[in-house]
């Protein structure tokens, strides 16, 4: 048993896999906001904001892939574990750079951007973080930390860039200033910081696991300087108890949605009447659904039933509303006249799908009728005249000056071994008329 746990303690060892003066040399490169960074942190602020602006996932994505963030805040954590003031104090500093150069920057381009989505999903997707960011930037972070530490690099970096997804929070801050709301300003705000905290924590942790050596004050030029761990507790309860709070509520519509749809597929046909459409609306004081019903008007007895079955799905009866707009009120309604309504419907969609394609093949029937055979007449030029040796043939439209007119006409290219003289042009035009059953021919010798 001592074996095969030494054997699994020795598997998942990573301190020799770590190289603390790269990583410290790396991180520490990467924290100050000048030069090149500055112009890379730019183009992923306008990627970012293009993609957020236009709902393109793959741009979004771009954009994390370039974007230089991740610097200051791997910076922050490595301050912290290894007690060193100054590299927290220019991690600080740059950080507070990045994020007043990234909202400005997003800000600007929203409000000159002239499109505005109905719907702007990714915008939405970000300003209402959960229990489950948190845990995204935890093992993000570590897994970011622990890439930059150990000796033989790899691409862990670009996925972590990706999952923990820093610079569109950011340009959703800038959205929301420039539109002045504020659910897209603090939601996305309140995302970004869990992301910037957690991953800094897990550096911090990772510092701590692979026992980076702790930068001493005689090294520094200064006192050591770091947080109580009370300080430390407090402040990651006030950042994770919003986000447990949003995660509970997103389980709890999720399991609405579910449940509505379940009790909408039991449902489906009720006696002579059947929902054709549902909708859900989640709040947190009161969450409704909506049915909407064709056919027959719902008896009372019927829509008893459909609150006792609602009530198994944990759906109160004031949560449903009944929507009859398209059903007919009659007492002695025929079950043939609804199926009869629904069958002229689909005759008349089947007869307009029928006219569609008829106008269609119409088209493609006139568009191939009018296609020149540049083929089969080419190689009979180069039959009848072998000094021939190239033809092209468009067709087009000629104007007449004195009267204004448009018509059709043929051009054909040729190109000879000698010069084409005005007579074979002459009969070369007279053959290509009858052989194209088109009387404007124009033959024309290439040079």
């Amino acid at each position: 048993m001592n074996r095969y746990i030494r054997k699994i303690v020795e598997i998942i060892n990573i301190r020799e896999h770590v190289d603390y003066h790269t990583a410290d040399s790396s991180i520490r490169k990467n924290i100050a906001f000048k030069g090149p960074n500055v112009i890379i942190l730019a183009c992923a602020i306008v990627i970012a904001s293009v993609g957020l602006n236009v709902n393109s996932i793959p741009v979004i994505i771009g954009a994390m892939l370039i974007s230089p963030v991740m610097g200051p805040i791997l910076g922050l954590g490595l301050g912290l574990g290894t007690e060193d003031g100054d590299l927290l104090k220019d991690s600080l500093k740059n950080f507070a750079v990045m994020v007043i150069i990234s909202i400005l920057a997003s800000s600007l381009f929203f409000l000159l951007s002239p499109l505005t989505l109905e719907n702007p999903s990714e915008l939405l997707a970000r300003t209402q973080p959960t229990i489950y960011d948190v845990l995204i930037a935890l093992f993000g972070g570590f897994a970011g930390i622990l890439e930059t530490s150990r000796k033989e690099k790899g691409t862990v970096i670009s996925g972590v860039a990706i999952a923990t997804a820093l610079m569109p929070p950011l340009c959703t801050v800038g959205y929301g200033i420039s539109r002045l709301n504020p659910t897209f300003m603090f939601g996305a705000l309140y995302l970004f910081l869990i992301n910037t905290i957690f991953i800094a924590l897990a550096t911090f942790f990772a510092v701590k696991l692979f026992k980076f050596p702790a930068v001493s004050a005689d090294t520094v030029g200064g006192k050591r300087k770091g947080l109580s761990k009370s300080l430390y507790a407090i402040i990651l309860t006030i950042i994770i108890l919003p986000s447990i709070w949003t995660a509970f509520h997103v389980v709890k519509e999720n399991n609405f949605k579910i449940h509505a749809a379940e009790l909408v597929k039991k449902n489906k046909n009720m006696g002579r009447s059947f929902v054709y459409d549902h909708k859900t609306n989640y709040s947190r004081k009161l969450s409704t659904l909506e049915l909407f019903v064709a056919g027959e008007m719902l008896t009372d007895e019927a829509k008893e039933m459909l609150y006792n079955d609602a009530e198994n799905f944990g759906i109160m009866r004031n949560q449903i509303v009944i929507h009859e707009d398209a059903t007919i009120v009659r007492e002695n309604i025929d079950e043939t006249e609804i199926l009869k309504g629904i069958y002229e419907h689909t005759d008349r969609q089947i007869k307009m799908l029928n006219d569609s394609i008829m106008k269609l093949n119409a088209r493609l029937d006139a568009f191939n009728k009018n296609q020149l055979p540049v083929s089969s007449v080419a190689h009979e030029l180069f039959a009848q005249y072998p000094h021939i040796t190239d033809v092209s043939i468009t067709r087009g439209s000629a104007v007449y000056s004195e009267n204004d007119s448009l018509a059709d006409r043929v051009i054909v290219f040729v190109t000879c071994d000698e010069k084409l003289h005005a007579n074979l042009r002459h009969q070369i035009e007279r053959w290509l008329k009858v052989r194209l059953n088109n009387e404007n021919v124009l033959v024309v010798e290439a040079k």
